[in-house]
């Protein structure tokens, strides 16, 4: 009976520990971000609103980059040309350009790699956040699961991700999958001018695409947006293309 008791004590004090651990734990750096469309873009004048939960202790996609600032602001600008239609958002992260495409009214599919549950449960967690309906699946660049061909998108959009030069031939084949799989449609992405432009237009040539607009990414960008944003960020548009791409300066 003495050993029992002895036992059970030594059970109750590493039960005991292991609950003073826990709660010496440090907090995780989770935070919720607001960001404003429309108006002046502040929280007392927009037009448009989304929550971000973020955690700058987590991997790249738990937290917003510049360039998905910038690519939300473009689809709000430009939000007549994605109303009703099919987009899908490749390495989403956050997935705040995703998020504005659904609440302006567009159908839309958030990705990110297919292994990263946490990252694809924070989009879920968005969504939810935002209260929008958009399907959320796991998808890794270069390889063919089965979930990529039912995607039949009008508009793919990229957010930084263009960061990795290692990376390029991987995203550029299911770029150009799911162009060839969807006719007539756009991939819009904004990168920063860090990997070189030089080695996106050979990716590009290889892959059998063109340019078929380029812009700085601070030309249309709210003033109040831009003094906290630092870079050579520049949006693209890509599409299809049977001959050698030509990129315009800008448009």
């Amino acid at each position: 009976m003495e050993t029992a008791a002895l036992a059970s004590s030594s059970t109750a004090e590493v039960e005991a520990g292991r609950r003073a651990d826990a709660d010496a734990a440090p907090p995780r750096m989770t935070t919720v971000s607001k960001h404003y469309f429309g108006g002046a873009s502040s929280d007392r004048d927009h037009d448009l609103r989304v929550d971000i939960v973020e955690n700058i202790e987590e991997d790249y996609g738990m937290f917003v980059w510049p360039c998905s600032v910038i690519l939300a602001e473009y689809m709000w600008q430009q939000r007549s040309r994605f109303i009703g239609s099919k987009v899908v958002e490749l390495g989403a992260g956050t997935s705040l350009p995703g998020l504005v495409a659904a609440k302006v009214g567009a159908d839309v599919t958030l990705t990110d790699i297919a292994h990263n549950t946490e990252v694809l449960n924070n989009i879920r967690q968005v969504c939810r956040l935002n209260n929008v309906n958009c399907s959320v699946l796991g998808l890794t660049w270069g390889e063919w699961d089965e979930p990529i061909f039912d995607l039949h998108p009008d508009v793919i959009l990229g957010a930084d991700v263009l960061y990795d030069s290692a990376k390029f031939d991987d995203l550029f084949a299911t770029v150009t999958f799911l162009l060839e799989n969807s006719p007539g449609a756009v991939f819009i992405t904004t990168y920063h001018n860090r990997s070189g432009h030089h080695l996106i237009e050979f990716s590009m040539v290889k892959w059998g695409l063109k340019c078929i607009k380029l812009l700085d990414g601070f030309s249309f960008l709210p003033s109040s947006k831009a003094a906290s944003l630092q870079g050579n960020i520049q949006l693209v548009e890509i599409a299809l293309a049977k001959q050698k791409p030509n990129c315009p300066s800008a448009d």
